[in-house]
């Protein structure tokens, strides 16, 4: 199906802003503690000032007869709420937005489609006013941008990867879309008023990405051979292109550039001191390189952090913030000493940084955001995003570290529930497999604890930021060392005497669930269940899916193709010695884990009279970002794990939990 037989862009905004006159009640929840309070999205999210202060845009999630999501705006002068966009979460995601000036706001959109016989997410990019007056345009109008492009047959996947929001130029941005070459993307200059487009930069040969310095040129073009894994990088100068850094993304640490200091001649970059990830600094006149951050054990992976008022670096996002511009050092500091048991981030600023957006979270608060002012020296709440969860019921998590059994060094975060152990278990490995877990709220485990469960979330070997070496230990090492890490979680907790052998499950999602179901082929003994949301199954059917895309040769270095070797790896091929009760849950619609790795699974189970259950969510994606799926995910999971988990000895959580159902 053609992306004109799909979406053409004026449905896509029709289907945007359906039913916007809805009234919206934002009146807090009766607080609970049931799964269905853990299983509610968010109500409000990523709340951002308008350049002058004056308005707020927001997300929310609404649960009427049926549930939505809202994009809105807050006058905060004159008191006023305009809705804009409304997206079911299902045919159209709200992806992004963000203010580009004072009247406008830009959309990115998200929605399921085909290509050829492939299913895959395309997106685009809206403009609408900030009060919602005329509607919302389509910014990339394919048939301006095809006249210029020479490819007519060609319809870019992504058209909304901005690359430079002109802070001199409200009216225009620059996005870099693939119309001529697939992958291969030229940089246009957009109007956010009429959509009119000019392209500035022709795309070239291998440079799939474009970084602008902060006067908007375009600087920086970033290569890299799919096939191959090489990877260059190249500076534009007076009399051409030069080569700035040159390795192999597939098997060399390497040097990756971020962004520019006000100082069009100052290029950051990411590069490695020892094994570790770190900030440097390029000075591309001299050639002089200097270390601007770095964290002694840890990968430094975030992004830069702007100022609006210098338009300088000021810092970086790692472990929430991390500033060097002592102005901000200082209001990070007096937010933290007037809310010091919490985790406080900075996430937007108005252009003259007086009025500023806090989100303070923590293991035991599921979130606020708070409207802070200079001037007035005020911070406020503007919105709870779980007003419905009973924080006082919830618990802190401790970082503790275990040992594996060849002696690496594993750290995992700890959360035990409120009365006296062992408890029952929940072990809950992260997705990715290049991922990791953080401190902070976390809804599955809140839900959790909240029923008399203790948890354990191990950042096993291949997880992100512990290093180049132990990301690395994830290639080809799917079901092998990185399991065994998960199965030492366990048997560490069992040592210390916080859960008991016959008492544990082991739940989750993605890359999660595949380790969730390779625990019941690998240690059948070690859990009474498990439970997997959108798992891998078969490790050879994911190198097959593969050869639909550009990376292809990426994901064969990353899990393997021998097929008898990824077989063995898999829990689909070996579901006949299968001792374990699995919870299967996949979403219909899933374009990340295709659904068939559960049917698939399931099938398997079923031939072999396997005790299972496999639900599948009606159009669900990979994240449960629908609210009726999450429910009943929440609540299939809570009836399964009640009947293989034991309460605790004082059984206050786990009954109470029981009886809402």
């Amino acid at each position: 199906m053609s992306y004109k037989k799909a979406f053409s862009p004026a449905t896509l905004v029709a289907l945007l802003l359906l039913a916007i006159s809805t009234t919206l009640s934002a009146e807090p929840a009766a607080q609970n503690n049931s799964y269905d309070a853990f299983s509610t999205l968010p109500t409000y999210w990523t709340p951002s000032l308008s350049p002058d202060g004056t308005k707020i845009a927001f997300v929310q999630n609404v649960e009427q007869e049926e549930a939505f999501a809202m994009l809105a705006t807050f006058d905060l002068e004159k008191g006023e709420k305009h809705y804009l966009l409304r997206s079911d979460n299902e045919r159209v995601k709200i992806n992004w937005y963000k203010w580009v000036n004072n009247e406008r706001v830009v959309v990115s959109a998200r929605y399921e489609t085909r290509r050829g016989t492939t299913k895959v997410h395309d997106t685009r990019l809206l403009s609408i006013k900030f009060d919602g007056e005329g509607g919302a345009f389509n910014m990339v109008e394919w048939e301006r941008i095809k006249r210029r492009a020479g490819n007519p047959n060609h319809i870019p996947q992504f058209q909304d990867e901005v690359i430079d929001w002109l802070p001199d130029d409200p009216d225009h941005v620059l996005i870099a879309i693939d119309a001529e070459v697939l992958g291969l993307p030229s940089v246009y200059k957009v109007n956010v008023n009429t959509g009119g487009v000019s392209r500035i930069m022709r795309g070239k040969k291998r440079i799939r990405d474009w970084l602008t310095d902060q006067q908007s040129n375009v600087r920086i073009g970033v290569s890299l051979n799919y096939d191959s894994g090489e990877r260059e990088v190249f500076l534009k100068e007076e009399d051409g292109w030069r080569t700035l850094f040159a390795y192999n993304a597939m098997t060399e640490k390497g040097e990756y550039p971020v962004g520019f200091a006000k100082d069009p001649n100052i290029l950051y970059y990411k590069g490695y001191k020892g094994d570790y990830r770190a900030l440097y600094s390029l000075n591309l006149k001299t050639n002089e390189r200097t270390e601007v951050y770095a964290d002694e054990g840890y990968d430094v992976n975030g992004s830069l952090i702007y100022s609006p008022v210098t338009r300088d670096a000021i810092g970086v996002r790692h472990d929430g913030r991390f500033y060097w511009d002592e102005r901000y050092v200082a209001l990070q500091n007096g937010i933290d000493q007037g809310l010091p048991d919490y985790h406080n981030t900075l996430v937007s600023f108005s252009e003259d940084e007086q009025t500023y957006i806090v989100y303070s979270e923590s293991d035991i608060l599921p979130g606020v955001y708070l409207l802070g002012n200079r001037k007035e020296g005020t911070l406020n709440v503007l919105f709870e995003q779980y007003s419905q969860i009973d924080s006082t019921k919830l618990s802190e998590h401790k970082l503790i570290e275990y040992e594996a059994r060849d002696g690496i060094k594993i750290e995992a975060y700890l959360t035990l529930p409120k009365g006296d152990g062992p408890f029952p278990t929940i072990i809950h490995p992260h997705g990715g497999p290049g991922a990791r877990d953080f401190s902070g709220f976390d809804y599955w485990t809140a839900y959790f604890t909240s029923k008399g469960y203790a948890v354990l979330r191990p950042n096993f070997r291949g997880s992100r930021g512990y290093g180049y070496s132990f990301a690395q230990s994830q290639m080809k090492g799917w079901g092998l060392a990185m399991q065994d890490d998960i199965t030492d979680a366990a048997t560490w907790m069992v040592e210390k005497g916080y859960a008991e052998q016959d008492n544990m499950c082991i739940v989750g999602a993605s890359y999660g669930g595949y380790a969730a179901l390779m625990a019941t082929v690998k240690t059948p003994e070690l859990f009474q269940c498990a439970v997997s949301f959108a798992g891998v199954s078969s490790l050879k059917h994911v190198i097959i899916h593969s050869r639909r895309f550009l990376n292809n040769e990426f994901v064969k270095n990353q899990i393997g193709d021998d097929y008898d070797d990824l077989e063995a790896r898999s829990p689909y091929y070996n579901a006949k010695g299968i001792k374990t009760p699995i919870l299967l849950v996949h979403g219909e619609e899933d374009r990340v884990v295709p659904p068939l790795h559960s049917r698939y699974m399931a099938d398997e189970l079923e031939d072999y009279d396997k005790v299972f259950k496999y639900v599948e969510l009606e159009n669900g994606d990979h994240s449960l970002s629908i609210q009726r799926n999450r429910h009943l995910f929440f609540k299939e999971m809570d009836v399964f794990l009640n009947q293989y988990l034991k309460p605790t000895k004082n059984g206050e959580a786990v009954t109470a939990s029981l009886s809402e159902e």
